[in-house]
């Protein structure tokens, strides 16, 4: 009985597979020796005893937070996926990809779930109209147009305070190790209907996403629950235009994400986010840069007396380039944020400028050949004004007091990556 099981699974398995015009198994394997290194630092000045009544107090100075590991996905993300097509014919095709993030450094996270990319696609001369789990339009941008490609200690600040700028109010519990699908839609979203323009437009491209918030909606209102965020959390909408022809390629994407509501409060807050990106290749030199502007709004139905919490706003550039050297390549990138809480003037208030944050970033890859590559990535941010960006690693350092304020953040990546 058993054998006659397995006989008819392996015929299952085979008439699937012969259907299928082509199935390919392909990941990245990406294994690093990373340091990071973040400095808080306490800015009040120390208070001698006096005859004023002004408060004693003694400067604490300077607290370093430091680690080392051996990580994965410094120079490409670590993964494990299956794609494939079927020819439907008539122009028309079907596919399907499935792919895993995976922990290689530890085998903590491997083939559970496909939380990079699950999507399932119809194609044909009118584009490509995609269903599931993908990246967002605005991402894009970030990751097309960074020398170091949103990974390791050299991604880029737009991206780095971007992914936490947008995150949900009430964000899904993480699973053990395995990655947290539920807590950001900024550089991908599940649950996602998107449609890609045919690739034959003389080299212009583009593409529309809408995602569901998947929420319980109830026929009389009075009986939704008073919970946050049970009602739009979750929805995104964006789209990404572009054109790409030789050594030129530019994108503008726009990208709007549900990351609250209170339906008794009558408040939706939502995170807009506009980025134009460009690359052109000079040949000795590729040249990178981006500008970006995001958004975290509160929609009142009714607006406060005092007429509610203002607008945060996110504002970010990023300058890099690329140096073919040999079977080597030189990368170097610049990254500035800042962000404005559009308070109203404090004169009483001694610091209130906005935070703002610089990174810079220099890199080497070698490649042994087409797919085994060596590398190196040295980065350091430097933070303003209570601005509190990491090239990764443990948090900043802060006591009960909350006495201090993060400033430096630095770190290397030393690895080797195999694709497949």
């Amino acid at each position: 009985m058993k054998k006659s099981l397995v006989a008819l699974a392996a015929l299952a398995v085979a008439g699937v597979a012969s259907a299928q015009s082509s199935v390919t198994l392909f990941g990245v394997v990406d294994a690093s020796v990373s340091g990071y290194s973040n400095t808080a630092r306490d800015n009040r000045a120390t208070v001698f005893p006096n005859a004023f009544g002004i408060p004693v107090y003694l400067n604490q100075g300077s607290v370093k937070t430091s680690r080392r590991e051996l990580a994965n996905s410094a120079y490409n993300s670590s993964r494990l996926g299956f794609r494939g097509t079927e020819d439907l014919g008539g122009g028309l095709a079907a596919s399907f990809w499935l792919e895993a993030p995976i922990s290689n450094d530890d085998g903590s996270q491997g083939v559970a779930t496909f939380a990079r990319r699950s999507t399932v696609s119809l194609s044909g001369g009118f584009g490509e109209i995609r269903l599931g789990r993908d990246y967002t339009p605005t991402f894009w941008n970030d990751t097309v147009f960074d020398p170091f490609g949103t990974n390791g200690v050299g991604t880029n600040l737009i991206s780095t305070a971007n992914t936490a700028f947008g995150g949900f109010g009430t964000p899904a519990a993480s699973v053990g190790s395995f990655a947290n699908v539920g807590s950001s839609n900024y550089v991908r979203a599940s649950n996602t209907i998107g449609y890609f323009l045919p690739p034959n437009l003389g080299g212009f491209y583009g593409q529309f996403q809408y995602g569901m918030a998947e929420k319980t909606k109830y026929s009389s209102g009075i009986y939704t629950p008073d919970v946050a965020n049970s009602q739009r959390q979750g929805r995104y909408i964006g789209g990404r235009f572009g054109y790409a022809n030789g050594p030129l390629d530019v994108a503008l994407a726009y990208g709007s994400s549900t990351v609250g509501d209170n339906y008794y409060a009558g408040t939706t807050t939502k995170v807009n986010t506009l980025n134009l990106g460009a690359s052109y290749d000079f040949g000795p030199v590729k040249l990178f840069g981006e500008l970006s502007k995001a958004k975290n709004k509160i929609d009142y139905e009714v607006t406060p007396f005092l007429g509610g919490r203002p607008d945060i706003d996110l504002t970010g550039y990023l300058l890099g380039v690329t140096v073919p050297v040999g079977a080597g390549l030189i990368r170097a990138s610049w990254s500035h944020v800042k962000y404005d809480t559009n308070q109203p003037y404090n004169p009483f208030v001694v610091n209130n400028a906005d935070p703002k944050a610089n990174k810079i970033a220099l890199g080497y890859v070698h490649n042994l050949s087409k797919r085994t590559a060596l590398y190196a990535t040295i980065a350091r941010v430097s933070n303003k004004n209570g601005a509190g960006l990491t090239v990764g690693g443990p948090a900043f350092y802060n006591n009960a007091a909350g006495a201090f304020t993060p400033k430096s953040s630095t770190g290397y990546d030393f690895g080797i990556r195999h694709a497949f």
